[in-house]
């Protein structure tokens, strides 16, 4: 005897027919746009402009800082989602509350915010001149602007897979005589580590396309501190827009393959 289920919402074809629609409307067909665009372009013509020794710098400097933003959140936002769910302490909600302001924050605000504040002549940047390194201007400074603003996404990721895992489980480890860093290593880490992953890959992909927080604190020198979201729009205001869109299509390929790479990685530590 079969049983049939009624599900509130409609049945499998029109929902995932309404979901394809809008996925297309929003993401599949901007971004078909943009290859059949680039499309245009001669491979060679391409290669050319891909290969510019300027692109290439702005590339790795755009990538290397939002792997090491990611990195930074992963530590710090794990500690603060640690301390939110497993303790209760006076300036918590206040806290909760300043974790989310990148989200509700312009990123030109915040841009400028860190830029007064690290610049050789602000508040903290005129002691670091004074120990001898620069803040704001250099890939320390970008790597600062992005871990601002992605540090949400690695907290708010974690925090609900810990506030799941019963104390009782890490008591009972601790009973039968496992130490802290077993119970970390065996009952805690495969846990976290899916969250883990998503939280950091979210950070990660924020943090490559970021444009206005890091504008205002990279200084924009060309070979050095200049970001390839900056270059693209470089590009469009010299209406280049065959250029633009070959350094969009780069951008999108390695930010594409990175993320399937991490993707895979985290399918992988949930089915051990």
């Amino acid at each position: 005897m079969s049983s049939r289920t009624s599900p509130v919402i409609p049945g499998f074809g029109l929902t995932l027919g309404y979901t394809l629609v809008y996925l297309s409307l929003l993401v599949l067909i901007p971004l078909g746009a943009m290859f059949v665009h680039a499309a245009q372009l001669t491979w060679d013509q391409f290669w050319a402009i891909i290969s510019a020794p300027r692109v290439w710098a702005a590339l790795k400097l755009s990538f290397a800082t939002a792997f090491a933003a990611a990195l930074i959140n992963g530590l710090i936002g794990t500690l603060l989602a640690w301390a939110l769910v497993r303790y209760t302490f006076p300036g918590r909600k206040l806290i909760e509350a300043m974790i989310d302001l990148p989200f509700a924050l312009p990123t030109a605000v915040a841009g400028i915010a860190l830029t007064a504040l690290y610049a050789p002549s602000g508040m903290v940047g005129q002691f670091a001149t004074a120990l001898g390194f620069k803040i704001a201007y250099t890939p320390i400074g970008i790597t600062l602007a992005l871990t601002f603003v992605t540090l949400p996404f690695v907290v708010r990721t974690i925090q609900p897979v810990l506030a799941d895992i019963p104390r009782e489980v890490e008591e009972a480890a601790a009973c039968l005589g496992a130490k802290p860093f077993q119970v970390f290593r065996y009952v805690l880490l495969p846990a976290l580590l899916p969250a883990w992953l998503t939280g950091f890959s979210l950070a990660f992909a924020r943090g490559v396309g970021e444009y206005g927080s890091v504008i205002f604190i990279a200084g924009n020198m060309p070979m050095k501190t200049e970001i390839l979201p900056l270059l693209i729009m470089v590009k469009l205001d010299q209406y280049d827009y065959h250029g633009a869109t070959a350094i969009g299509v780069l951008m999108l390929v390695v930010s594409f393959i990175l993320l399937l790479l991490i993707n895979l990685l985290q399918r992988k530590i949930a089915k051990s």
